[in-house]
């Protein structure tokens, strides 16, 4: 089973240091779209990532067009922001499927949120919080992925 967690300009080193380590342990692509606030060698990733970062399944792609011109996403694809009320759980995720996180600071760009609205997810929260760490979210999402598709999921 593998699944692909897309992060859309990263900022924070240890957040996508973390999130490697996430994919690697769940069995899962990573792709960065740049920019990327921090140089992807930088200490705090690798400190993060600890001995996983040479196991990761890593795509660095130079912007969102390459990304999109490289990878046929339709209906494969959910996009994870605070501007929608469906709740992750609500979406069918099935293997090879694309889950999208924007940045720590600013999300998912506008305009690819309008154009894949009924794919747009959220984690509920109370109205106390504004959101949750980029990490934490990548690792609520996904691991609800492998859940719905648990029988497939290579344990080996």
């Amino acid at each position: 089973m593998s699944f692909n967690l897309v992060l859309v300009h990263p900022q924070i080193p240890n957040n996508t240091g973390a999130i490697g380590r996430l994919c690697v342990n769940a069995g899962a692509s990573l792709h960065l779209i740049k920019p990327i606030g921090f140089d992807i060698d930088e200490k705090a990733v690798r400190r993060a990532g600890l001995d996983y970062w040479n196991k990761l399944d890593l795509h660095v792609w130079e912007s969102i067009d390459e990304f999109f011109e490289n990878n046929k996403i339709q209906d494969n694809a959910y996009f994870a922001t605070t501007k929608t009320d469906r709740p992750y759980f609500d979406a069918a995720f099935k293997e090879g499927d694309y889950i999208f996180f924007g940045s720590e600071t600013a999300g998912i760009p506008e305009d690819i949120l309008k154009k894949y609205k009924n794919q747009n997810i959220t984690i509920p929260m109370t109205k106390e919080g504004r959101s949750l760490n980029l990490a934490i979210s990548t690792g609520i999402v996904l691991y609800d992925a492998i859940r719905q598709n648990y029988t497939t999921f290579d344990k080996a």
